[in-house]
């Protein structure tokens, strides 16, 4: 038994069959550039992990005079004093 029920005598079978169809040099290309998209898949996934811990330890700075609470003094009304 092979995988799901088949057995190795059919999957190559199958693998002779495909190989007829596309060529092994077309089938190389393919393998390769399907290579190449998960590899630039998994590089992304790591550099989105890697950024997400540094924007969460930055402090937010960004703050206008309407956030502002009556009677805080703000970084906008230092500047008019």
């Amino acid at each position: 038994m092979g995988l799901g029920g088949i057995s190795i005598w059919q999957l190559l079978i199958i693998l002779a069959i495909v190989l007829l169809l596309f060529g092994a040099k077309r089938l190389r290309n393919v393998g390769s550039d399907l290579g190449e998209a998960i590899k630039g898949f998994k590089k992304s996934v790591r550099e989105g992990e890697e950024e997400k811990p540094a924007e969460a330890d930055k402090p937010q700075l960004k703050e206008s005079a309407d956030d502002a609470i009556e009677g805080e003094v703000t970084s906008k009304d230092k500047k008019e004093v």
